[in-house]
């Protein structure tokens, strides 16, 4: 699963690495990266951009949004047949930048927190989906959740589950504001290659959300 993750990429990187048409003119680095905050989100609306979704994601059908905090992933392998994603895997695709994320290594009955990066270091998009609910004053609420396969066979030392890591020659598939075939859709939908991460122990300030700084992703000595 991705519970909590990192993204501190400049705009003008964020620009580069996922061809957006201007640089995102509003970022800050964010260390611990939560449910139900809002996170930066390239969705399949054109023009290419960056724009902030709340985490959790409330389905258009919903009667209200207490469904945001137990929608934060999606299961890949089902999204396009349950209710509250399928037509979001049809038609709202969207990509959300992370430098890494985090995840616990059980030791006994302590839980570690770990960093998991990609060992060259480079900003990845992990394949999300998109809805726009509607309040009761008629208001909009822009709502994500990131996608998730069976883990690889690093990412098992620690979950059963990861992220869908998008390749960057498959953003443009995804983020196609067409119904493309769901057979295709799913082919991107694979673990990422074991061989590209690499990870690290960090301290246990990352277990409180409201911790949001720079030392968090620092090695425990």
């Amino acid at each position: 699963m991705c519970g909590r993750f990192v993204l501190t990429a400049n705009p003008e990187l964020l620009q580069q690495s996922f061809n957006l048409t201007s640089a995102p003119s509003e970022t800050v680095p964010r260390y611990n990266i939560a449910p139900t905050q809002a996170v930066a989100v390239i969705t399949n609306e054109p023009p290419r951009s960056l724009s902030y979704l709340k985490w959790g994601l409330i389905p258009s059908w919903s009667k209200d949004m207490t469904m945001a905090a137990k929608m934060i992933n999606a299961r890949s392998e089902t999204a396009a047949e349950k209710p509250s994603f399928r037509t979001a895997f049809r038609r709202r695709r969207c990509i959300i930048p992370a430098d890494g994320f985090y995840e616990w290594r059980q030791e006994g009955k302590d839980k570690i927190p770990m960093f998991i990066h990609l060992q060259d270091r480079q900003l990845f998009g992990m394949a999300g989906l998109w809805d726009i609910w509607q309040s009761a004053d008629g208001s909009e609420v822009r709502t994500c959740s990131i996608l998730t396969t069976s883990a690889n066979e690093f990412m098992r030392r620690f979950h059963e589950r990861m992220p869908v890591i998008l390749s960057p020659q498959d953003y443009d598939l995804w983020l196609s504001p067409r119904e493309e075939p769901l057979p295709i859709l799913q082919g991107l939908m694979q673990p990422y290659p074991t061989e590209a991460f690499s990870t690290y122990e960090v301290s246990k300030a990352v277990n409180r959300a409201i911790n949001d700084t720079p030392d968090l992703i620092q090695p425990v000595a």
